[in-house]
């Protein structure tokens, strides 16, 4: 079947890079985006064809609805791929490239304006008979009318905004004396952040499993999953470890809770690939929302199912009719994805932008690395600080657990601070080698004291890297770069 000719890929990065490889294999052209500090990314020189976008900012650049759109039309991309973040999920935007006659690479317009308000989604759940937890259905409007409301739900209460996303703006409430100002500051940061102040309050899990389920959704009604993944392992509300499948998963659980998702996806209309998010504690589970777009963790489905989501998008925004029915979709061994950021660990996770002096991508059986970044590159600091998406796969979750771990250790990135001694300390815990985590896990001590343990590790291992490289060309800037990193973790410990 043909598909398109070209598509424009309206984002940056690994993300960027991972939509091309797609097109490549089913014979299309890409065109890329970027902007003033992106040109010389990787995702500019993989594409077909690039084209600058404008300034540094993201509202100059991949924000430009306008200025993606002429591109598109000037280059003769028939579709655009939004990739996540930025315009992804942007309700305007898909509508607006239906009305140019541009196939968005995604769902409708309508869906992603009805998943994109977490009250409407909320109240459309409630309807298709999928649980969701105790909220304030019709907002927040009147602080007395939220105290009475809080005090019947029970505290913790988290207030959220009803537009948001990323979890921007979300405060968790202990008692009736801190929900007041919890209000208006949520409401603040709602206009600020998303131009609408509507917030609601919901029941707070203290120490719930963040569970997804996969959906691939084709024009014509036919539906299926592609199994579970757990996400809880966060930092400000964002995700930091992913693996498929979620471990303490029960044939019944899992028919349970994919039921409820493909009756959110069938209740809002929904096609091509999305991720429906549940909240699990206690034996039960609740609807949390849906992202209307290809998730970062993609890779871990990919990885258990062998079916390429992204090639499967192109497919369905083409038109074509799902190629799998749900018995078809099997299930093979464990796939883990640790998400590697130029992020302090030890400063609350403060962005290390900078230039990349030393890069070396591990490999071997069962590993996938999906980057947009060289030696040489530098991250800018106005963008996510996402380095890579480092991925294991093994037969069962212990195999994937033990190359994850050998990964780490072959992975070498210089010049910026990471992740990686997190994600080391991650994989050597009991808890996480149990399955015992939950959305608080990396508050817990134990975390700490085993971050701080590997940390001692790392500071020899780096230091015997840079004395392995004196000599060459770039030793000055290597070991430099080494010293301001063991000088941090000694700072830190």
């Amino acid at each position: 079947m043909s598909y398109f000719n070209k598509v424009l890929i309206a984002n940056r990065g690994e993300i960027a890079i991972r939509v091309m490889r797609g097109c490549r294999e089913l014979g299309i052209e890409t065109v890329a985006v970027y902007s003033e500090p992106d040109k010389n990314s990787l995702h500019v020189k993989y594409a077909d064809e690039a084209y600058l976008l404008g300034g540094a900012s993201p509202k100059e650049s991949y924000l430009n609805m306008d200025r993606i759109l002429k591109i598109a039309k000037s280059s003769g991309a028939e579709a655009i791929h939004p990739g996540y973040g930025f315009l992804a999920e942007n309700s305007v935007f898909a509508k607006y490239c239906e009305e140019e006659d541009l196939n968005f690479i995604g769902p409708s317009w309508r869906s992603i304006e009805a998943m994109g308000s977490k009250l409407g989604s909320k109240h459309m759940m409630e309807k298709a008979g999928v649980p969701v937890l105790p909220y304030t259905p019709d907002g927040v409007k009147d602080i007395t009318e939220a105290k009475r409301i809080a005090k019947d739900i029970g505290y913790p209460v988290i207030v959220k905004a009803s537009a948001g996303g990323g979890g921007i703006g979300m405060q968790i409430v202990e008692d009736e004396e801190s929900l007041e100002n919890a209000i208006e500051a949520g409401m603040r940061i709602a206009e600020s952040a998303f131009g609408d102040s509507t917030i609601f309050i919901e029941k707070y899990l203290v120490k719930p499993r963040h569970i997804e389920f996969q959906v691939l959704c084709d024009k014509n009604g036919n539906r299926v999953h592609l199994y579970d993944r757990e996400c809880s392992i966060q930092r400000r509300h964002q995700k930091l470890v992913e693996e498929a499948p979620c471990p303490i998963m029960t044939d019944e659980l899992r028919e349970k809770m994919s039921t409820s998702a493909l009756k959110v996806a069938e209740a809002s209309g929904y096609y091509n690939a999305g991720t429906v998010e549940f909240l699990y504690s206690n034996g039960e589970y609740y609807f949390m929302e849906m992202n209307t777009r290809l998730q970062v963790e993609h890779t871990v489905t990919e990885m258990i199912t062998g079916i390429d989501l992204v090639k499967q998008q192109i497919k369905i925004a083409a038109g074509e009719e799902l190629q799998h029915s749900q018995e078809d979709v099997r299930l093979n061994g464990h796939a883990i994805e640790c998400r590697i950021n130029a992020e302090d660990p030890l400063n609350n996770f403060a962005a290390d932008p900078g230039k990349i002096v030393r890069y070396r991508s591990p490999g071997g059986p069962g590993i996938r690395v999906d980057s947009g970044i060289h030696m040489g590159y530098s991250i800018p600091p106005m963008y996510d600080s996402m380095i890579s998406k480092l991925c294991s796969w093994g037969s069962d979750r212990q195999e994937s657990i033990e190359r994850m771990k050998r990964a780490i250790y072959e992975y070498v990135i210089l010049g910026v601070r990471t992740t990686l001694p997190l994600h080391h300390a991650i994989m050597n815990n009991s808890h996480f080698i149990s399955g015992n985590t939950h959305t608080h896990f990396l508050q817990e001590e134990h975390i700490k004291r085993s971050l701080a343990r590997y940390l001692r590790e790392e500071e020899t291992r780096m230091q015997n890297l840079a004395e392995s490289l004196r000599g060459g060309k770039e030793a000055a800037a290597i070991s430099a770069a080494v010293n301001v990193y063991i000088q941090q973790m000694n700072k830190n410990q």
